[in-house]
Formats: C-alpha cells, structure tokens, sequence
C-alpha cells in the first residue's frame, strides 16, 4: 500500500502526562496544544476527564480552543465514562478494552461476547452525540487472533471512524504488526490506528509496518514520553516518514518546529533531549570520519537521509582529530583562504594526525597549524 495516506494522534497530553516526570498544568496544557497544532499533528488526544476534577476541566478548555487539529480523549469503554467524555466537547472519544487473557482475566473478566455487547452501547450513546469514536483493543499483541478479529468485526460494523491496535507492553515486532493489519484489512474497511510502547525499541518501526499494511493512524507523543520506556516518538516518526517521502512529510507539517517541541517537553518534565535523539539530538548532524566528511561535502546526501535544513537544522562537520582526511583538511584552508598544493595538503593532514594522536585539537589549534604552514 503506498504510504500517502496517514495521520498523527500526538498523545503527549494523554500517553504524555503518564510520564514519570510529567505535571502539566492547564497553561502548559494550552502551550503544548498550540505548538502541536501549529507543528500540523492532525488530532490531539487529552487525559480521561474521568481521571481526575482537573482533568475534566482541562479537556473542556483545549477543546475549547481554535484548534484545526481534532481534539480526542482516551476512556474505557464504560458507559459513565461515555457520558463524561461526551460533556466536555471534544470532537471524538477513543473507547479501550482489554482483549487478552490476562487481562479479561485481571482486569476486568469478560469474555467476547460480552466485550462486544458493552462496545456496541457505549459507540452507539457516542455516535448519537455526533463524535467521532475509535475502538481500541488492549495489549493486542498478547490477544489470541480469533477473538480480536470477532471484536473489531464487531465493532467494525458498528460504523466506528476507527480501530486500535495497542502494542501496551511493547512485545510486538515489525513482522508481527504487518501481520495482524494484512489480516485485519481482509475483514474491516474503517481506518486502523496504532498505539506502540517501546519497551524494546520497536515502536517507530512497529508504527511503519502498520502504515505498509494497510493502517493508517499512528499515535506519537513528543519525545516519546509515556508509560515506562513511552511509545512512538514524534520526532522519530516524522524522521523515519521523511525518508519515504520528503516532500509529502513537508507538505504536512511544519519541520521547523520539531526542535521547539522537542525542547519545550524536555524543559518542562526536566531531562535531556538524547544525544542521539531523531533531528533534534545534538549530534544527529555532525560528521566526523574523513571518508564520510569529503562525501558530505561533494553530495551531502552521501550519508545523510534527512535533510537538516528541512528542520531548521545545520550540519557540522568536524576536521581537528586523528579520523580526518585532507579533503578535510584542504576545505578548512579554502575557508580561512588558504591555498595547498595536493602533496602539501598531505604532509600537513600526516602531521595533524600524528598530533591528534594526543587528543582532539581544537579549532583555533587546527586554524594556527594551517596558517603556520603557510608562513613556513
């Protein structure tokens, strides 16, 4: 299936606030909502208004806001949560059930047959109100195959916009996502959203996979905040989107926010954006080994697949260590003004090598050998 028909449910407001570090406050709420509005996500999905006094007031107000993106909220497939869900205005309802066995037989003790009879009047009670819905199962990948097909089935039926897939403890692998949406695609016509934790590190290609067969939601949030290790980030979505299709990846959103977003999460549930976070980590364009750096500057995409002055982004190409080559080299002389002949350049790149042996130079090191040689 080509990938050219997709969209973004950023939960950094809902999956995001189950983040260790995370408080957000209804102003920080309002800040997040807009920025990811303006980034281009097209739905915004918001904490359970049942969670809490605060909550509630919290999805009245963002759902309130002159937003072009869909705001959600996320509830259990509960008739008292539905009418709760309903009062605060959102524009769709996101309705969970747990599927597997060990949660039917932990959580909440249903079988099938009972799940579908309490879907069916909780999305019918929503969809009278004119909402959106998406039925969700839970911990999908731990479900036997059989009972998740009579399910979304069942549910598919009912007219709901969406079904969900939820990888909720991350076990789930590309081949194995792929699988289930092929499977899934030959029993169902409504759009298929996917919901992935990555606690083994799958999660973005466990979201690509789902897009290859056939899905067509796929739930981020902001660093990748969440539950534990957290699911599927937004930047490195978009990063891994951008590679199929840069030029639709731009034409849906707005890249040169990423790196605010990314650093607004950060500030505000207090840590480190990775060093080798997608785009916006603080090597993620920096060269450094001399057969990479002379590519760089003949043809940058040599070794680079995203582009980073599509994100607002500069690459660095580092020259002063024992790793440089004179293409290197010769280019930083260019820079400064400096002319070598080829035999030149590679006694000069010989002796910078051997004293880097030492340890990296600095730059203002690396710029006084170069002019020294000149003047030798």
């Amino acid at each position: 299936m080509p990938l050219d028909r997709w969209a973004i449910i950023d939960s950094t407001l809902r999956e995001g606030e189950q983040f260790a570090n995370a408080h957000f406050t209804t102003e920080q709420k309002i800040q997040i909502a807009k920025a990811l509005d303006e980034f281009g996500v097209e739905y915004i999905e918001l904490t359970s208004p049942v969670a809490s006094p605060q909550s509630y007031e919290d999805c009245r107000t963002i759902a309130a806001l002159p937003l072009r993106a869909k705001v959600l909220t996320h509830v259990r497939c509960h008739m008292d949560d539905a009418r709760v869900a309903v009062e605060t205005c959102v524009d769709g309802i996101d309705i969970l059930f747990g599927t597997s066995s060990i949660l039917r037989q932990f959580s909440h003790g249903k079988g099938v047959e009972q799940i579908i009879a309490d879907a069916r009047e909780v999305i019918t009670f929503i969809q009278d109100h004119g909402k959106e819905v998406r039925f969700s199962s839970e911990d999908s990948f731990r479900s036997t195959e059989g009972d998740l097909l009579a399910v979304y089935r069942a549910v598919a039926g009912m007219g709901v916009n969406r079904v969900g897939i939820a990888d909720t403890v991350g076990i789930a692998t590309p081949r194995q996502c792929y699988a289930l949406v092929k499977e899934l695609r030959e029993h169902i016509r409504c759009d298929i959203e996917f919901h992935g934790h990555n606690d083994t590190g799958c999660a973005i290609a466990n979201s690509h996979a789902i897009l290859e067969a056939g899905g067509t939601h796929v739930d981020t949030s902001i660093l990748g905040i969440g539950e534990r290790n957290g699911i599927t980030p937004l930047g490195g979505f978009i990063a891994r989107m951008y590679a199929d299709d840069p030029d639709l990846v731009k034409r849906k959103y707005d890249l040169r926010r990423l790196r605010d977003l990314d650093e607004m999460i950060a500030t505000l549930v207090t840590i480190e954006i990775p060093y080798n976070n997608f785009v916006t980590g603080r090597y993620a364009f920096h060269h450094k080994a001399g057969i990479h750096t002379k590519a760089i500057y003949l043809n940058p995409n040599s070794y680079e697949i995203l582009d980073p002055a599509d994100f607002g982004m500069e690459r660095t190409i580092h020259v002063a260590h024992r790793l440089t080559g004179r293409h290197a080299i010769g280019k930083r002389a260019q820079d400064l003004g400096l002319e070598f002949g080829e035999q030149e350049l590679k006694s000069i790149t010989r002796h910078i090598k051997t004293l880097a042996d030492s340890g990296p130079l600095s730059m203002d090191e690396l710029d006084r050998i170069l002019r020294d040689w000149v003047v030798a």
